[in-house]
C-alpha cells in the first residue's frame, strides 16, 4: 500500500468526522437565521395606529421620546451582589461581610435619598456569559447563538439591526470609550471612539484609567446624545485574583467614584444605566450558567422622576434583553427588528404624580408596540425558516390577535376600563414571555444526519493482515490517557476552567494588539494532550518489538538431504532480525499496519464524540445543558480535530523516518553484497 494513499485515506476519513460535527454543531447548539430586517419610523410595527401623535415630532418615533440622552455604563462581570450593601444579612445565619461588598455606596444612597428618580435590577442574563454574546444582547435585543462564544475574542460586526445601527440612522451622536471589541462589533458607527486593548487580564488599570481620562471632558463638551463607556477592570481582577481579593474592593471603589462622577454631571434630559453584562465565579471566571454567573447588576437613574412608587425591598428580576425595547422606545426610537426582550413597564408609568389609569395606558401602549415588533419578527421569521415549533406559534399568534383586539377596543371605550387595562397588559406579557421562552426552546436541535456519517465512518473495515497488530485494548489505554492527562493537568472541560494565565507565559507584558498569538498559546495548553498523545500514537506500532527478548533464539530447519541430515543437528541456534529490522521483511505490511491503527485511534474519538453528542442530544431540555452537556460538546469535538491532526502528522512522521531507514537499509545491503 503506497504511504501517500495511507494518508489521503486517513484524511477523508477524518473529513467524514468532521462533516458530522458541523452538522450536528448546527442542528443543536443554540443556532437560528440571522435576519437583516431593520425597523424604521416610516413603517410601524403592525397595522394599527401608533398610540401618540407625535409621530411627526423631532425626536419621536413610534412613541414620543423620554430622555434625549443617555451615558451607558459598562462595567464587565458587574456581578449583581457587588452593588448590594457593607453587610448581607441570609435568614438562619449571621450577617456575613465581604470584602467587594458596599464598595458601590453610591448606589444605595441614591436609592435612598431619591427613590423615585433610581431603581437596582437583577438583570438576568442568557448563558454562555462571553462577553462578546453579550453585547450582541444588549444592543440587539436577541439571544446570540452558543456557538458564538468560540467568536470570543475575534468578534464580527454584527449584520442584525441593533441599537447603535438605529441611533445612527436617526442621526445621534454616538460617543464610545473602552474595550476594543466594539470596534469589530460596530465599525465605523460612532462619531467618536477611544478604543482600548482588552485581551490582557492581567492590566486592571489601563482600559479604565483611559476611560476616566476622556470621560468628564466629553460628558462637558456636549458633543454626543449617547455616550457609552465600557470599563473592563473589574473582569481583570476577578480574572486575576478572584472577586474575595482586597484589589477587587479597590476596583469596585474606583467605579463608585466615577459613578458619583457621572451622577454631579447629568441634565435632566439625560438617562444613566449602570449594567454589568455577566457575573463571575467564585473564583472570578465566567462563561457558564451559574447564578452567580448570570446574574448581574442593573441601575437606572435620572435628575427627573423616573417612578410612580418607591423601590421594592427585593430589586426585581428582568432578562438582560429587556434594556433594548425600553431603552429604544425611551429615546423615541423604533425597537431593533429581532427583539425577543419585554420593555420594563415601569419605567413608562409616569412620575408619582400620574393617575393610576393613566399610568397603566401608558404601559399597555409600550407593551402593545413592543408586542407588535416581536410579532412581526416571529411572522417574518418563520416565513423565512421552519426553526419555531408551528403548534406554539400559532397559540401565541392567537393570543396576541386577542390582545391586540382587546387594546382597541379599551382606546375606543376608555370609561370605567380600568380592569380591563390591566387583563390586557397581563395578556401582552404573557404573549412576549412565551415568544422569549419559544425562541430558546426551538433554535436547540438535533440533527441525525451526523449520527449517519459517524456509522458511516465507524463502518470501514479497520482489520488488515500482516504481523504488525496492535490490539484494541492498547489503542483504547491509549486514548484515554490523553483524556487522563487533560484533567491531570488541571482541565476541565467548561469555559470557566480554561487557563486564561497560559496566554502570557513567555509575554508578561501583554501581546499589544495582537489576539491571534493568545488565542494559540491558550488552546495549546488546553489541547497538549491530545496533540501530544495523537503524534505519538503510530509509535505503538513498534511496541510489541520492545517487549520482545533479545539474542539468539532455537528454531527448527528441516534438512535438505540425508548428508546434511547426518552432519547437522535436527536444532540450531539462529539470529533472528530484531526491532526496526522486522520492518524491512514486510514493508508493505507496516504501510497496511499504520493505516489499521490510524483508523482505531479515530475509531475510538469518534466514540468518544459520539457518546457526548447523543448526551447533549438526550438531554437537550436538561436545566444543566449549556452548562456541562454542550460545552462538554465542544471541548470534545475540538479535541477530535486537534487529535486527528496530530494523528495524520505523527504517520507522516514515522513514514518519513521509515522511508530514511529503507533507503539506508538498502545501500548497506548493496554494499555488502559489493
Amino acid at each position: 500500500m503506497q504511504k501517500v494513499s495511507v494518508l489521503l485515506f486517513l484524511a477523508w476519513v477524518c473529513f467524514l468526522f468532521y462533516a458530522g460535527i458541523a452538522l450536528f454543531t448546527s442542528g443543536f447548539l443554540l443556532t437560528r437565521l440571522e435576519l437583516t430586517n431593520h425597523s424604521s419610523c416610516q413603517e410601524p410595527p403592525g397595522p394599527e395606529p401608533l398610540p401618540t401623535g407625535h409621530q411627526g415630532e423631532p425626536g419621536a418615533c413610534w412613541m414620543a421620546s423620554r430622555f434625549s440622552r443617555v451615558v451607558l455604563v459598562l462595567i464587565d462581570a458587574l456581578r449583581f451582589d457587588f452593588a448590594q450593601p457593607q453587610v448581607s444579612h441570609i435568614p438562619g445565619e449571621p450577617p456575613v461581610s465581604l470584602p467587594f461588598l458596599g464598595k458601590l455606596s453610591s448606589l444605595q444612597r441614591i436609592l435612598e435619598i431619591q427613590p423615585y428618580h433610581a431603581r437596582l435590577y437583577r438583570s438576568q442574563v442568557d448563558p454562555p456569559t462571553t462577553t462578546m454574546q453579550r453585547l450582541k444582547a444588549l444592543t440587539t435585543g436577541s439571544l446570540p447563538t452558543f456557538i458564538d462564544a468560540g467568536s470570543n475574542f475575534a468578534s464580527h460586526a454584527i449584520v442584525e439591526d441593533n441599537l447603535i445601527k438605529q441611533l445612527t440612522s436617526a442621526g445621534r451622536r454616538v460617543v464610545f470609550m473602552g474595550d476594543d471589541t466594539w470596534k469589530d462589533l460596530f465599525p465605523g458607527a460612532f462619531s467618536q471612539a477611544f478604543f482600548f486593548p482588552s485581551f490582557n487580564v492581567r492590566d486592571l488599570h489601563t482600559v479604565d484609567n483611559g476611560i476616566l481620562e476622556h470621560l468628564y471632558p466629553t460628558m462637558d463638551g456636549g458633543e454626543w446624545d449617547v455616550l457609552i463607556a465600557h470599563f473592563l477592570g473589574v473582569d481583570h481582577c476577578g480574572h486575576k485574583h478572584g472577586p474575595h481579593h482586597p484589589e477587587m474592593a479597590k476596583k469596585l471603589s474606583q467605579m463608585d467614584q466615577m459613578i458619583q462622577g457621572l451622577v454631579e454631571r447629568l441634565e435632566n434630559d439625560t438617562l444613566l444605566v449602570v449594567a454589568g453584562d455577566h457575573g463571575m465565579t467564585m473564583n472570578g471566571d465566567h462563561g457558564g450558567d451559574s447564578e452567580l454567573e448570570v446574574s448581574a447588576a442593573l441601575f437606572l437613574y435620572s435628575p427627573t422622576a423616573l417612578f410612580p412608587s418607591t423601590p421594592p425591598e427585593e430589586p426585581e428580576v428582568v432578562p438582560q434583553v429587556s434594556l433594548v425595547p425600553t431603552l429604544a422606545l425611551l429615546l423615541g426610537l423604533p425597537i431593533p427588528f429581532g427583539n425577543i426582550g419585554e420593555v420594563m413597564t415601569e419605567l413608562f408609568s409616569g412620575n408619582k404624580d400620574s393617575q393610576p389609569y393613566s399610568s397603566a395606558l401608558a404601559q399597555a401602549s409600550a407593551l402593545h408596540l413592543n408586542a407588535q415588533q416581536v410579532s412581526r419578527f416571529l411572522h417574518t421569521y418563520s416565513a423565512a425558516t421552519q426553526d419555531l415549533q408551528v403548534k406554539e406559534l400559532q397559540r401565541l399568534q392567537s393570543l396576541f390577535s386577542k390582545a391586540s383586539a382587546d387594546y382597541q377596543r379599551l382606546l375606543q371605550s376608555p370609561q370605567g376600563a380600568e380592569a380591563t387595562l390591566q387583563a390586557v397588559i397581563a395578556e401582552l406579557q404573557q404573549f412576549l414571555r412565551g415568544a422569549r421562552a419559544m425562541c430558546i426552546e426551538s433554535w436547540a436541535r438535533f440533527s441525525l444526519s451526523f449520527l449517519l456519517l459517524h456509522l458511516l465512518a465507524a463502518g470501514i473495515p479497520i482489520t488488515t493482515p500482516g504481523p504488525f497488530t496492535v490490539p484494541w485494548q492498547a489503542v483504547s489505554a491509549w486514548a484515554l490517557m490523553a483524556t487522563q492527562t487533560f484533567y491531570s493537568t488541571g482541565h476541565q472541560p467548561v469555559f470557566p476552567a480554561i487557563h486564561w494565565h497560559a496566554a502570557f507565559i513567555g509575554f508578561p507584558e501583554g501581546h499589544g494588539s495582537s489576539i491571534w498569538l493568545p488565542a494559540f498559546l491558550v488552546g495549546a495548553n488546553t489541547f497538549a494532550s491530545h496533540l501530544l498523545f495523537a503524534v505519538g500514537c503510530p509509535l505503538l506500532l513498534l511496541w510489541p518489538f520492545l517487549c520482545e527478548s533479545h539474542g539468539p533464539r532455537k528454531r527448527r530447519q528441516t534438512p535438505r538431504n540425508d548428508a546434511e541430515a547426518r552432519v547437522r543437528p535436527e536444532e540450531e541456534e539462529v539470529e533472528e532480525p530484531l526491532m526496526e529490522m522486522r520492518l524491512r521483511d514486510a514493508p508493505h505490511h507496516f504501510s497496511a499496519a499504520l493505516l489499521q491503527l490510524g483508523l482505531k485511534y479515530l475509531f475510538v474519538l469518534g466514540v468518544q464524540i459520539l457518546a457526548c453528542a447523543l448526551a447533549a442530544s438526550i438531554l437537550r431540555r436538561h436545566l444543566m445543558v449549556w452548562k456541562v452537556f454542550a460545552p462538554k460538546f465542544i471541548f470534545e469535538a475540538a479535541g477530535f480535530i486537534v487529535s486527528s491532526v496530530g494523528l495524520l502528522l505523527g504517520i507522516a512522521l514515522v513514514m518519513r523516518v521509515d522511508g530514511a531507514v529503507s533507503s539506508w537499509f538498502k545501500q548497506l545491503v548493496l554494499a555488502q553484497q559489493r
